[in-house]
Parts: structure tokens; sequence; C-alpha cells
């Protein structure tokens, strides 16, 4: 097939920014390399837009939350992601959180039937000089990593990326762990919720600092992301860090006590069958005899089977707000634009909605137009200023959408009304944006 744009990498920003070329008549060459004898080390299948980490696009809440709010503007502008997420979600209270292998095969599947895409298995190492979108995302194979480095002049940034260990549910004790979402939210019951009181927290803690972890000593000096930390690193922190953050037993009612326990391992429903659930906010760099030893300390998970274990991976990323212009193109070749993870932006969601913006600009630029990028005051607007100059290129860092990148709603205002004056002002900006 003779195609109008090249799309190099089928993740979450490439197949939807894939989508919306062909759902606006143009014919797209989407290339990925696995499926084509190369692979990535985070990566299982061959699918399109594999979740690599964890099964949930955070908050569904577009009234106070920021990523929620993003979700709603995707639905709003035909987003593949959020329809496949929407028909493949699982149990998560107020977040969405999804079946793993049927999202990615719901997408694989639409994107492979589209008569405009033509799905190529092959790895591409050099930019083209035609119409592209890269959005080869954190793990580009190194060969295009080489040449956009190059072009680029600068070295990429880097940093590591952690992936949370899944549990099968059969193998979980219902006799000390329970169902419950924190504070009853959602269903109430969307959570396994495994308790500790102090003595076994901080054995866990302490054995957790003083595992053996796995080396990478090639990427000494190589930050992590805050939004993804190991557990150890965070544990390294402090001895009650844990206890304000993935061990939380707040807002959660032990039945054999009616108290919240003095720190709790919740696991978070991972398939639509439910026979899988990872354990939330456990990402580690801990070697795997090392987990399965540890994890098996758990109050309820003492006899856990594991249907992967957690791990490590190093991400790379673009200093963006020099590199790209409004509209994510390069600048020093704007045939060529960027999208997704690549560009610095953090999250499922976030990387597919930069997708979605790369597909729209590259679709107003195939029919002669010029698209406005979204206003600063959407979530979408607010993201991608944030990749293309509201940073420092120097200090520029991966970042996942939030309140803090809007302009400030003007005036003094009480702060459990601020993010609905930011839902209401972004939901009256988008309308006015899409009119236009």
């Amino acid at each position: 097939m003779t195609y109008d744009i090249h799309i190099v990498g089928g993740g979450l920003a490439g197949s939807e920014a894939a989508w919306q070329l062909a759902e606006a008549g143009f014919k797209v060459r989407l290339s990925e390399m696995r499926g084509g004898g190369d692979t990535t080390p985070a990566h299982h299948t061959d699918d399109l837009a594999e979740l690599v980490c964890s099964n949930s696009f955070r908050s569904d809440d577009a009234e106070s939350n920021a990523v929620g709010l993003l979700h709603q503007e995707l639905r709003a502008l035909g987003s593949l992601i959020l329809r496949e997420g929407d028909r493949h979600r699982v149990p998560a209270g107020s977040a969405l959180a999804v079946d793993r292998d049927g999202f990615s095969a719901g997408v694989t599947a639409a994107v492979a039937a589209h008569p405009n895409i033509s799905v190529v298995r092959e790895r591409i190492d050099t930019l083209p000089d035609t119409p592209a979108i890269i959005a080869t995302g954190p793990l580009t194979a190194p060969g295009l990593s080489e040449r956009i480095a190059a072009e680029t002049g600068r070295d990429s940034l880097a940093f590591f990326d952690a992936i949370a260990p899944i549990v099968h549910r059969d193998s979980i004790d219902m006799e000390t762990a329970w169902f419950q979402s924190r504070w009853n939210k959602g269903e109430g019951t969307d959570y396994i919720n495994c308790p500790l009181d102090k003595e076994q927290y901080h054995a866990f803690v302490a054995a957790l600092i003083a595992g053996e972890k796995t080396e990478y000593r090639e990427w000494e000096n190589v930050p992590y992301f805050e939004g993804c930390m190991p557990i150890e690193v965070m544990a390294e922190r402090g001895p009650e860090t844990l206890r304000f953050g993935p061990m939380k037993g707040v807002g959660l009612d032990d039945p054999r006590t009616g108290r919240w326990p003095y720190a709790c391992v919740q696991l978070r429903q991972d398939n639509a069958l439910g026979t899988l659930w990872n354990i939330v906010g456990f990402q580690t760099k801990l070697k795997h005899a090392e987990q399965v030893r540890l994890f098996r300390t758990i109050p309820g998970l003492e006899n856990a089977e594991f249907a992967r274990l957690g791990g490590l991976h190093r991400n790379t990323f673009l200093r963006s707000p020099e590199l790209l212009d409004a509209t994510l193109r390069l600048r020093s070749r704007p045939n060529i634009r960027f999208a997704g993870q690549i560009t610095g932006c953090e999250g499922y969601i976030e990387s597919a909605s930069i997708g979605l913006l790369a597909g729209r600009f590259a679709i107003a630029e195939l029919r002669g137009e010029t698209l406005a990028p979204p206003p600063a005051e959407t979530a979408l607007g607010a993201l991608l200023s944030h990749i293309t100059g509201g940073a420092e290129a120097d200090s520029y860092q991966p970042m996942n959408v939030n309140f803090g990148l809007f302009p400030p709603i003007p005036g003094r205002t009480k702060k459990a009304d601020r993010k609905k004056m930011y839902t209401d002002r972004a939901r009256t900006a988008l309308a006015e944006w899409l009119a236009a």
C-alpha cells in the first residue's frame, strides 16, 4: 500500500496517531519491530499498545482530577485507546483499570482491520525523509536512538522505570486478606487488602532494604522516575515512608479487628477474569528469587504464585522543549514529529494523548491547513505546553498530567473549589477549540 505518512512504533501513542490519521482518510504505514524478530526488555507479546507496567489508566474522575479530565477530553476527540480502555475495563474503584491482554488485543484488532492502515513488522533504524511520526517510546532500538542523537546533537536524557509483580488470585489467602476499596470508593470491593501489624511492617521494611537487588552498573547516575519508584528505594528514604505511600492502611477496615491496619498491601485486578492481581505500588529491582521469598512474608501472600515478577528497565526521552516546535515537529527536520513517552510525557494516557495530538497536527498539515494547539487551559493543552516549551530544557523531566501544569486560576480561591474551577474552565476551552 502506498501511504501518506509513516508512523514508527506501535505502542499507545503510535496506535492512537495511526487511528486518528486513518479515520481522517489518510493512508498510514505503521512500523512495529515486535513480531518482526525484535523485542524489548519490557515487552512480553507482539500486540500493539501492550501495557508493560501497571494495568491502570489512573483516576477516571473528571471533576477533580487532571488525568480524569484528560480521559474525558480524549473520549471527546474519538480516542481509540480510551474506547478500548472502556470496553476492557475491570473493577478499580474510581480508577480506569483494564484487562491487560484484552485491551492490547482490542487495539491490535482495530488497527489491523482498518483499511487505511498497513501494519508492517519491521525495525526502522533511520529517520524517514517523508512525513513521519516517531513514537518508539522509551525503549527505542539502539540504531534509531543513535540516529536521533546524531540529528539532535544532544544526548537523550534517561531514567529508570519499574514493573510491579502480578499474583494468581487463587493463591491469595482470603482468610487473612479481604476485599475493600479505600474509603469504600467505587464498588467498595475492588482491591484485595493484606494487613500488617507494626512488628510485621518493620520486619518487612528491614528485609526489603537488605534484600539482594539486580545491579545496573552500566546505567549508573540514571535517576528514577518519581511516579514509578522501586519500593525498596522508597523504603530507604525512611522506615515510615511506605506507610504513607503504597502500604498506607488509612481508610481500610480490617474485618477481623474493625480497625485500620498499621500498614496494608493492596492488590488490584489485572484481567477481566479476575484471575490475576497486581501488587499496587510494588515496582521493584529485587532479584526474582528474593521477590518470591520476601513478598511471601506478607500476610495473605504466604503461598502466592506469581504470574510475573517485578523488574526495571531504562527509559530515554528527548529534551523536547528545546528540540520540538509547538506541533511536535523536530525543528531540524520538520517532516518528522515525535509522540508518546519519548517526548518526555509519563503515563499511558499521557502517551496516547500526545499520539492523538501528533496525528491531528499531521492531518492538518497533510490537508494544507494549520491546527492551533489546544488551549493551555485544557488537559491536552497543558500537557503539550509542558512538553514543547513549559519547562527548561536542561532540567526537563518526565511528567504526568497534573493541575500544576495548568495556568493558575486568577484571584484568591478556596482549595476545595479550585479543582472544580480548573475542570469547568477546561471544558469551556476545549469546546471553543473544537468549534474553531
